[in-house]
Formats: structure tokens, C-alpha cells, sequence
């Protein structure tokens, strides 16, 4: 069997047919036995798709022959061949659901006025040139920084992206205005829409990680600015960059160290619970972590499963 690979990758780019790309692109994801999920709006592509490694690379010759995709960066992981259930190919309003779809602008190039792309290597010069200045602005849902992020950054409150708009305009962050602020996300693209947002509101200097904290990862592992694990949206969950990455997450319940999210017990609720192995044993029904004192009670009662 050869290697499972997962392909992260996103494009931005005038598209005047989505549904055709749409329709083009489950046709050959489904002729190369892919499964994932891919976004495509009248701004561009955003996926990320798990297979074969030979029916990736021939995914990604295909899917560059299209000439707005042509500059498109994917990146590689490692996978299992079983991150996601099924295909899910769409066509939507925005590629990241900032509800500000009239405020982003996309050219030839990619997307206009936002901050300026710097390499990993580039992140760190500007680091040693401008020292604490520097200012890392997690442009993630807040939850993911829980299990990783870079080190002293500042964490948004957000619970999804459509909460940014509305936390950089509530003035929370306006001593940082003046400021080099380095933004960052998992792949890159989310950060391709809070640059602009916050260029748009009065940050002079706003930077944005090219390729995101996963080519941050891959040319630093964990000897660099960032600690611990990434949140991934598949049932890996979360991927180390070394051997000795650290576990900075804490279980919700008995604060242990702890990585990896665990699905709400309760069938209508789709939070994801923070949880160590020894507490996700435990024998009650909690929905998100506003039940945690629930499971407290059960922790200090020996209420584990056999």
C-alpha cells in the first residue's frame, strides 16, 4: 500500500464559473479516490483533501492546469487514509466565512491589500531586527491555541472567523496599531482575510505567515517560536512537528497535559472538550465544557469506567 498523505492548500483568484469548477473538481477527486473538503467562491479554492500519494500528485497536476491555479503552495502531511468520512465540494459566498465578502478584493496576483507575506526564516529576522516590538496575532478560532500556538502570542477572543471583524472593532487591540503584528493560522488563508480586516482598520504594519504555521513547522519543528501541537479539522485532530513537542493544553476537568479534543457525548452538541485519557473515561454525559463541574464531582468521586 503506498503512503496517506493530506494535501492543505487554498488559491485566490477571480473564478467567473464556480459551479463548473465545482463540478470539475468532485468529477476528479472521485476518479482519483480523494476524500475531503473543498470551497470554492468567486474569490478562489480553499481544501484540503486525504489519498494516495500518487492520486495526490496527479490531483495537483491536474488541479494546476487551471490557469488561476497555477501558483497554488500545497502542503504535504502525513496521513492515515482515513481523515475524513466522505467528499464535500461546494460552492459558497466566501472562502472564509468572515461575513465581510464585499470588503475582499482578488486580482491575478491573489488578494489585495493585504500584509505582507514573510517567509518562516523572514518571521524570525524580523523578530531579531524589531525584538519585542513584534506582536504574534493568532488568526484562529480560540480554541486551536489551546494545544498550540507561538509563544507569547495574543489569542482573539473568537469562537468562529465570523467573530474577528467584530473583536478588532471593538478597540481591544488598538494600542497595537502602530506596531508590527505578525498574524497567523493554520494554512495561511485565514490570515489572507484578517490582514486585510485589520489593514482596513487603521494597522499600519501587519504581517501574515506564508504557508501558515504549517511551513513555519516544517522548516523549524520545535526549535523555533512556535510550541506545542496543531489543531488539524480531521480526525487526526492535532500533529506534532517533532518528536519532542510539548504538551502546553490542559484536560478541562483535571488540567493534566492533554492534546487532543474529544467529541461533546451528547448527539446534538458538536463542541469539542479538551480531555486526558484518564478524564475522558469518566462515566458521565457533559456537553462542552460548561459541564465540567459535573464531571469534577464524578473525578472526585472515583466515577471511572473499568
Amino acid at each position: 500500500m503506498n503512503p496517506q498523505k493530506v494535501l492543505l492548500y487554498y488559491g485566490f483568484t477571480p473564478i467567473a464559473d464556480p459551479v463548473a469548477i465545482q463540478l470539475w473538481q468532485k468529477n476528479l477527486c472521485e476518479a482519483l479516490n480523494l476524500k475531503g473538503r473543498i470551497l470554492i467562491s468567486p474569490t478562489g479554492i480553499n481544501g484540503t483533501v486525504g489519498g494516495d500519494i500518487d492520486d495526490l500528485r496527479k490531483y495537483v497536476k491536474y488541479t494546476k492546469k487551471y490557469p488561476g491555479f497555477k501558483k497554488i503552495g500545497f502542503k504535504w502531511s502525513q496521513g492515515t487514509g482515513n481523515e475524513f468520512p466522505k467528499l464535500y465540494v461546494a460552492v459558497k459566498k466566501e472562502l472564509v466565512a468572515f461575513d465581510n465578502p464585499d470588503e475582499i478584493k482578488v486580482d491575478e496576483k491573489g488578494v489585495v491589500g493585504g500584509g505582507q507575506h514573510l517567509r518562516p526564516e523572514q518571521v524570525h529576522e524580523l523578530v531579531k531586527e524589531r525584538g519585542d516590538d513584534v506582536v504574534f496575532f493568532d488568526g484562529r478560532n480560540q480554541f486551536e491555541a489551546k494545544i498550540g500556538k507561538f509563544k507569547n502570542a495574543i489569542v482573539p477572543d473568537v469562537d468562529t472567523s465570523r467573530d474577528f471583524v467584530r473583536e478588532i472593532e471593538s478597540g481591544k487591540y488598538d494600542h497595537l496599531k502602530e506596531k508590527p503584528v505578525v498574524t497567523y493560522c493554520t494554512g495561511g488563508i485565514r490570515c489572507e482575510i484578517l490582514s486585510v480586516v485589520m489593514k482596513n482598520r487603521g494597522f499600519k504594519e501587519v504581517y501574515q505567515i506564508d504557508g501558515g504555521i504549517v511551513k513555519y513547522g516544517e522548516k523549524f519543528a520545535d526549535d523555533g517560536l512556535w510550541e506545542g501541537s496543531l489543531y488539524t479539522f480531521d480526525s487526526r485532530m492535532a500533529i506534532d512537528f517533532s518528536t519532542k513537542t510539548k504538551v502546553i493544553g490542559e484536560c478541562e476537568i483535571c488540567q493534566a497535559p492533554s492534546k487532543i479534543f474529544r467529541n461533546c457525548r451528547t448527539k446534538t452538541c458538536h463542541e469539542l472538550i479538551l480531555l486526558c485519557d484518564s478524564c475522558c473515561k469518566l462515566e458521565v454525559e457533559f456537553c462542552g465544557a460548561g459541564e465540567v463541574s459535573k464531571a469534577l464531582e464524578c473525578l472526585k468521586s472515583s466515577c471511572f469506567q473499568s
